[in-house]
């Protein structure tokens, strides 16, 4: 079985929309592949009216959470999407993204960037806005070459000059939400430093005492030391280990399947869970 557990469509910074991403899910030969666009569950029913025979859909998230100051990303798995307490945070972030993307055009433009609200809303499309958006006009702008050259320190990266904080959820309350909605719990990228800083190891014990379930050890932002490291570390602490591609179609090198997670780690993710079950593919539509 090849198996993906993190990607994103149109619903949050993807450019395939649910429908596409899991036919190309089939197409680049995979049997399972996770929907975690961020903070929404809005490409859910897309993606599995259009699911093909053959492949089964992971229904997830990725949340936004913060630790002691440091932004991480918290993957959730199977919960069931209309448990209200989880619902109410999921909204509170996605109502803060509007405000959240102004305020950082308006910094561009202050540091002599010519990028619009109506360039980011329209590159967002019916997507939850969010940096990428903002990153992707800028090299429209020929401002950065690429949506990676926006996530530094001299832009958009945490603490960059045009960053603006957003609501984030404690990441032990997170746990606590998704375990509440019978889901699965994976410390997405937890070592990608070239995303900014990371939280330390000390701060991974404590998510597992709280209840995390798993960390993303095979991911493009970790060399092979820093997968040693998180495995030994996963082993210590019982945690699971995946790997996926973290795919956002076009805004990304990755292809879908590029890493991927071991069968028998995703049937205890699949065990563990009691909120929401995958969902075999029928067929789909076009």
């Amino acid at each position: 079985m090849r198996i993906d557990l993190h990607t994103h469509s149109t619903a949050s910074d993807g450019t395939d929309t649910p429908a596409e991403l899991v036919r190309n899910a089939a197409a680049a030969g995979l049997d399972v592949v996770a929907l975690t666009d961020h903070d929404t569950t809005r490409g859910y029913a897309e993606a599995i009216a259009a699911l093909p025979a053959g492949l089964t859909l992971v229904t997830g998230a990725e949340l936004s959470c913060r630790y002691e100051g440091v932004g991480l990303h918290m993957l959730a798995y199977l919960f069931d999407p209309e448990e209200p307490a989880l619902l109410a945070e999921r909204e509170l972030v996605r109502d803060d993204r509007v405000p959240r993307a102004r305020a950082m055009v308006g910094k561009l433009q202050d540091l002599g960037v010519p990028v619009t609200w109506e360039q980011v809303a329209r590159i967002a499309g019916d997507g939850s806005v969010g940096r990428p958006h903002v990153a992707e006009a800028m090299v429209e702008l020929g401002v950065v070459p690429d949506v990676s050259a926006a996530f530094t320190e001299e832009w958009l990266a945490d603490g960059g000059r045009a960053h603006v904080d957003k609501h984030e959820l404690d990441p032990i309350d997170a746990i606590r939400l998704v375990k509440a909605a019978g889901g699965v719990t994976v410390f997405a990228h937890p070592a990608a430093l070239k995303r900014g800083e990371c939280v330390p190891e000390s701060a991974i014990a404590a998510l597992a005492d709280a209840g995390l379930d798993g960390i993303e050890v095979d991911h493009m932002d970790h060399d092979e030391p820093t997968r040693a490291r998180l495995r030994g570390l996963a082993k210590e602490l019982g945690l699971l280990t995946t790997g996926s591609s973290d795919y956002h179609g076009a805004r990304k090198t990755i292809g879908l399947g590029d890493f991927t997670t071991d069968p028998e780690i995703y049937g205890e993710i699949t065990r563990r869970a009691t909120g929401a079950f995958p969902v075999p593919g029928a067929g789909g539509r076009r």
